[in-house]
């Protein structure tokens, strides 16, 4: 009875080891936050052991998530040491009934399955942040420099300004200053963690400094980013500075090609000379050249805007839909447009303009 006792035990011993052994991932969570805020980019950082070496890769899937976005779905498994793998997601959520997704990977050699792992979802605290504050910019980050700024004279009325903008952990994408009706992203890109952005907005050309906040998620407090709007010297016909149309010179210019027409006109009916005729018709060609209103047409549909008429200047933005300009002024390839309904000015190429 003793021995059968014994065979038993073994049995079942060995048969437990053997169990444990077949089992080859383990997974876990490293870094995951307690709590979220509205829009913030936040990393989850799963870590997986592995108990062989007899593998190939590691495949990650998710289910049973809501109202939640997951940025890196096809991020790769990052060897630690021998036995530990990990994986950096990125997720973002814009309404606090969210579901954080339960995690399967798969240990793969070759094109067999090998071992499978979930990890489920666990709760996460959501906060919205900034309703009451007129400053706030949709941003939530670890740290945010803004490396440079650039206001020129956009109208007579309003000035162009130009930031670029470098940030850890964050949500550029949503970058937005409030009560102000021109602005938009020129350009955004990311690399490991760091995201620039480079923006663009219109403000009162008497308008000294901007300032806007965004929450730090590393001190938990709002920070504020002041920006100066220190209009520069300069104002050169290839800017999109300054309209043509509301110039006191070019005003001056056409009152003058009529008053001297008029001048001519009179002296005509005056002395009867032939030769001032003459001097009658050219004048009143010049008049009526000066005065002609400015050709109208459309800027097609998603064409570019841009801020120079160059082949590398920044994008001003992107037209959803057809737009009626006029036109002010064309050089190198591109046309000087003055929006109809708007009034925004900029460049565009020859090719994106139309007629009617």
């Amino acid at each position: 009875m003793r021995k059968t006792f014994l065979l038993i035990t073994l049995f079942f011993t060995f048969f437990s080891i053997e169990l444990f052994a077949a089992k080859n991932l383990y997974l876990s969570y490293k870094k995951i936050p307690s709590n979220v805020y509205k829009n913030q980019k936040f990393e989850v950082v799963v870590k997986a052991l592995v108990t062989t070496n007899n593998f190939t890769n590691l495949t990650s899937s998710f289910s049973e998530s809501s109202n939640i976005t997951l940025l890196n779905p096809n991020s790769s498994w990052k060897k630690i040491s021998n036995d530990t793998y990990e994986n950096s997601y990125y997720f973002k959520v814009k309404s606090g009934n969210f579901r954080l997704p339960d995690i399967e990977v798969k240990l793969w050699s070759g094109d067999s399955l090998i071992d499978i792992s979930q990890l489920s979802s666990t709760p996460i605290r959501y906060s919205d942040i900034g309703n009451g504050d007129d400053r706030f910019s949709h941003i939530i980050a670890d740290n945010i420099l803004l490396k440079a700024y650039k206001t020129k004279q956009y109208n007579n009325k309003e000035a162009l300004t130009i930031i670029d903008i470098d940030a850890q952990n964050s949500n550029l994408e949503d970058f937005k200053l409030k009560n102000i009706e021109e602005q938009g992203i020129s350009n955004i890109k990311e690399w490991e963690g760091t995201q620039n952005l480079v923006y663009y907005f219109v403000t009162p050309i008497y308008q000294k400094n901007l300032i806007f906040t965004y929450y730090n998620s590393m001190t938990k407090s709002f920070k504020d980013v002041k920006i100066p709007l220190i209009l520069q010297n300069e104002l050169v016909s290839t800017q999109t500075d300054l309209n043509p149309n509301d110039s006191t010179f070019e005003k001056y210019k056409k009152v003058a090609a009529i008053i001297i027409f008029i001048l001519f006109l009179l002296l005509f009916i005056w002395k009867r000379k032939k030769w001032l005729l003459l001097l009658v018709v050219i004048t009143f060609v010049v008049a009526v050249l000066y005065n002609l209103p400015n050709q109208k047409g459309i800027v097609k549909q998603d064409s570019f805007v841009y801020i120079l008429p160059t082949k590398n200047s920044t994008i001003f933005f992107k037209v959803d839909k057809e737009e009626k300009v006029e036109i002010l002024q064309r050089k190198n390839g591109f046309i000087k447009i003055l929006g109809v309904d708007n009034g925004f000015i900029g460049w565009i190429k020859e090719e994106s303009f139309g007629t009617n």
